[in-house]
């Protein structure tokens, strides 16, 4: 059974999140997109786990604070509520943008809460020699063109969207804009401070991905204390969408290896 639900943080900050499944806690965080890009990859480990899957305030209408502006601010309200409901031996999933905010969380979780890691192609930190594609000033062919292994098949003319539909994505943009568009896309201290995170981490990471190489996901892997890189043939920038059946076979199996009860 899944259920939706809305939590109140702080005085001024409510969280909107769906839960679904029983076993141990996944929170899967969302990337720019929103969180339909997620929404299968949920269904789908909910079958094995209980997930956890939030809006980021500011996204799908949902409200931000004024005060929350940046992305250590959501990994730090994400894990006050994973002490407040106690939780522990959480996988933690983030895509592109939720992968930074998962980064981020490791480095703060002194209370040991996460015992887990996945990153997809996350953006968050910065490699001199592979450079985050400037995303706001792409059209929507040039995005197609840089997040899919197979853009025609996925692109989709604004010109025929409902303008309800087009309002939605703007505001989303310029929420992310908001937590990501100064320095753009990245916190110049990560790179350094993820050596500290000794969970196990797998980066999983599309072959074709033109927003952030599979070169720069190399290079994120390594600056983990226990982190590895997987590559997902036939995908881009989401391969929980373009490929769902090996890239949850990859988290799956990660699940399984970074259990607690099984070690």
């Amino acid at each position: 059974m899944s259920t939706n639900s809305t939590t109140d943080e702080y005085a001024d900050l409510t969280l909107t999140m769906s839960e679904a499944g029983d076993g141990r806690p996944v929170l899967l965080l969302h990337g720019g997109g929103g969180p339909a890009t997620v929404a299968g990859l949920a269904r789908h480990l909910s079958h094995a786990a209980h997930t956890i899957t939030p809006v980021h305030p500011g996204w799908d209408g949902t409200h931000r604070p004024e005060r929350l502006t940046a992305i250590h601010d959501l990994a730090a309200a994400y894990l006050r509520h994973l002490r407040d409901r106690r939780l522990h031996d959480v996988l933690v999933i983030g895509s592109s943008l939720g992968g930074w905010i998962a980064a981020e969380m490791a480095t703060r979780d002194t209370a040991g809460m996460i015992t887990g890691l996945v990153l997809i192609d996350a953006v968050g930190v910065r490699i001199e020699t592979e450079p985050i594609t400037d995303f706001f000033a792409l059209d929507a062919r040039g995005v197609a063109e840089h997040s899919w292994h197979d853009p025609d098949r996925y692109y989709v003319d604004p010109t025929g969207r409902p303008p309800a539909e087009l309002a939605g994505r703007q505001a989303n943009m310029a929420t992310m804009t908001t937590f990501a568009g100064a320095p753009y896309m990245h916190d110049p201290t990560l790179l350094r401070r993820l050596k500290s995170v000794q969970v196990p981490t797998l980066l999983i990471w599309g072959e074709s991905d033109r927003i952030v190489t599979p070169a720069y996901g190399a290079a994120y892997a390594d600056a983990f204390g226990n982190g590895r890189l997987e590559i997902v043939p036939k995908a881009g920038h989401l391969p929980q969408i373009e490929q769902p059946e090996s890239t949850t076979a990859l988290i799956e199996a990660h699940l399984h290896r970074t259990n607690a009860t099984q070690r």
